[in-house]
């Protein structure tokens, strides 16, 4: 297996590519051609049987374009009689459709029939083939984008959900106009109640009630400067993160057919943005009085990372002993930790 170089993007995400033994040549026709012949053990039946019930798919890239489909399908029937059908997809046909000498769009269809569990018994002698047909399209390549988006192969479940977003938005500022009515009232009250001079002054100010209780509080420092100056710094750091990812996006600097591109920017972001956290910390930490600006920094350092780090060397931990692709490298954790090592301080 000859693997490809991933960037730090698709290695978050967790891809990891491989080059194919498909062999596609630019216009040129393929009509069944054989594969690979595999012989595959009753384990490795019932892997791929796993696999099929949980519907898992493949994917591949050509020309920076992803081609997704289900390795097989599952029939059921009714409860009396009760069938479960499993069927393996053993010939993929591609559709690819060009302009000029750009390839613009590609899918996949099934002209073969598949190759079902039940009616052969392990070791399953597999010989998958493949078929091509190059379709010549008047769409232009500035608009390939477009049409991969358009023709999404998740379902719409996966898609961002507009409609919960407007309604969390709309709870959201409705719950802050019923707290800004509410304050207003009662600081209003509290006006007109300082302003009706009916006791005196004097009894005017040994009674205080309402804002006026809490009035000095503005002016404390709190207890724990250092905690909160490093909150404050963290969270401006975070959202000038967002910012600048957000900003990002309006550019058009990320491509949708660079897998995790966007987890690259924000990694890079991060590493970057800790000059800011440094900063309003410390700012804020020495105009309250701190001293010890060594500890400040650091706390400010591992305020998010430390937590975060704690929880991801767990769930990395499983994904290793699992063997699972979301588990990250070594020397991809080295470099995330030199990252780390060389924005934080």
């Amino acid at each position: 297996i000859e693997h490809k170089s991933l960037t730090l993007g698709e290695v978050l995400d967790g891809d990891r590519m491989a080059k194919s033994v498909y062999s596609l040549k630019f216009k040129e026709n393929v009509v069944d051609r054989e594969l690979c012949e595999l012989v595959l053990s009753e384990a490795e039946v019932q892997y791929l049987r796993e696999a099929i019930e949980e519907h898992y798919y493949y994917e591949l890239v050509l020309d920076e374009i992803p081609v997704r489909d289900f390795i097989g399908h599952l029939e059921e029937s009714g409860f009396v009689p009760h069938t479960h059908k499993i069927f393996l997809w053993t010939h993929q046909h591609f559709n690819i459709y060009y302009n000029d000498d750009k390839i613009i769009y590609i899918n996949v269809t099934k002209e073969h029939n598949p190759l079902t569990f039940d009616e052969v018994d392990p070791p399953l002698h597999v010989k998958p083939s493949y078929s091509a047909s190059w379709i010549k399209t008047s769409v232009a390549y500035s608009n390939r984008g477009r049409l991969i988006a358009e023709s999404g192969f998740f379902p719409t479940s996966l898609e961002i959900h507009w409609l919960s977003i407007i309604n969390s938005m709309v709870l959201v500022f409705l719950l802050m106009g019923f707290v800004v009515i509410i304050l207003t009232r009662v600081l209003r009250n509290d006006f007109a109640r300082y302003n009706v001079d009916e006791e005196g002054p004097d009894d005017l100010d040994s009674d205080e009630y309402g804002w006026k209780i809490i009035h000095t509080d503005v002016f404390r420092f709190p207890v724990h400067k250092s905690l909160f100056s490093s909150i404050l710094g963290v969270g401006s750091q975070f959202l000038a993160i967002a910012v600048g990812i957000i900003g990002m996006a309006l550019l058009g600097m990320f491509n949708v057919h660079r897998h995790g591109s966007m987890n690259s920017a924000a990694i890079f972001l991060y590493a970057l943005t800790s000059v800011i956290s440094g900063y309003i910390s410390n700012t804020i930490y020495r105009m309250m009085g701190g001293q010890k600006w060594v500890r400040n920094v650091n706390l400010t350092t591992v305020f998010f990372a430390g937590p975060f780090f704690m929880i991801w060397s767990i769930q990395n931990s499983v994904a290793w002993a699992y063997n699972s692709t979301q588990a990250l490298p070594a020397t991809t954790i080295v470099l995330l930790l030199l990252m780390w090592i060389c924005g934080g301080y």
